[in-house]
């Protein structure tokens, strides 16, 4: 290996596949990374993670991706962030909102967040807000960044409905915030992993499930048994982030550890803006060929919001008022949400 001295005062450094490492980061790291399902849209994130730490150390930061929940179930990943069995896994809020209350405030329905940049930047600065940092250090983890994901539509089987009345009585897979404001419609929300959702809709355990529109149908093959789906209620989407074992973190060396604080946050949501967009091109044609589709107008996607969005924000805060600061979080993502917004 051949040893070369950097400018300005770097100490020696090796020439690893064409990029200049300290000694100290040419140790080889190989971390083990916690998912579910296969490699869709919604991993794109996570995959351009891992490609950005492989060649920005020249090969010797190695992040495996454990695919379909091989090394944890997806309602355990934060479990296993905590005691170190795997050094980073994403997970899902409101998966188990008791574990995490403060980082559900993202779950809530119709957030003026719909935008996927605009998301990204609200979610960067929900990632920085004390409250979550002070959640996620209960469970030894430190957010890297978040999968984002486009909005929530609906799939089901039996009689599609014509409108949000229609989901009175509907058993449905809806998670979160948005599950509650299905319950405002009179609907039976239920909440289930995703890789659990085609034998619940094959096997009739629920009519509908709600899913990012568009690719997720595809990836859990749920467009194989559906009969109809939604466009334009765009319920929200849910909190889903990215973590690293806190151990794991701080064994790197100083160089492995800034290649976290580089451009690698905003390479990997450029990577799933353009895998979700190249996912539509894909997917929803063929959706309008297999299914029916239910299209809601501006002005009952404005009825649904009457609906299921301040009235479900406010009973988000009075449930977790005492237990977490729930109205400053609120306040903090709506206006964060403005700013970003404006700036669009």
């Amino acid at each position: 290996m051949k040893i070369v001295r950097l400018a300005c005062g770097v100490a020696a450094a090796a020439m690893v596949g064409g990029v200049a490492m300290s000694a100290s980061a040419a140790d080889e790291v190989n971390w083990n990374f916690s998912t579910w399902g296969k490699p869709r849209a919604f991993t794109a994130g996570m995959e351009a993670m891992r490609d950005y730490l492989a060649e920005k150390s020249g090969g010797n930061f190695k992040l495996k991706i454990h695919y379909g929940g091989a090394i944890s179930p997806p309602k355990e990943n934060l479990d296993g962030i905590k005691i170190g069995s795997h050094e980073a896994a994403n997970f899902c809020t409101s998966y188990h909102p008791g574990k995490n209350p403060a980082g559900t405030v993202l779950d809530l329905p119709f957030l003026p967040i719909a935008e996927l940049t605009v998301q990204a930047k609200v979610h960067e600065d929900f990632y920085g807000h004390p409250e979550w940092k002070k959640e996620m250090k209960r469970w030894n983890a430190i957010p890297i960044f978040s999968g984002i994901l486009p909005q929530y539509e609906f799939m089901g089987v039996g009689d599609a409905p014509k409108d949000a009345s229609d989901f009175k009585g509907m058993r449905v897979r809806a998670l979160g915030g948005i599950g509650d404001a299905m319950r405002k419609l009179e609907a039976v929300p239920t909440t289930m992993p995703a890789p659990e959702t085609y034998t619940a809709l094959e096997r009739g355990i629920v009519q509908a499930i709600s899913f990012p529109y568009s690719y997720t149908f595809g990836a859990y093959r749920l467009n194989e048994v559906g009969k109809w789906f939604t466009e334009g209620m765009a319920l929200g989407a849910v909190n889903c982030p990215i973590v690293m074992n806190v151990n794991a973190y701080n064994a790197l060396s100083d160089e492995h550890r800034a290649l976290f604080d580089s451009d690698l946050k905003w390479n990997s949501y450029n990577a799933l803006i353009a895998a979700y967009k190249k996912a539509d091109e894909k997917w929803i044609p063929l959706y309008h060929k297999q299914m029916q589709v239910v299209k809601f107008s501006k002005e009952q996607h404005a009825e649904l919001k009457k609906v299921g969005a301040e009235p479900v924000w406010n009973e988000w805060v009075a449930k977790w008022a005492g237990k977490i600061p729930s109205q400053a979080l609120l306040d903090f993502i709506l206006e964060r949400a403005a700013v970003h917004n404006k700036a669009a």
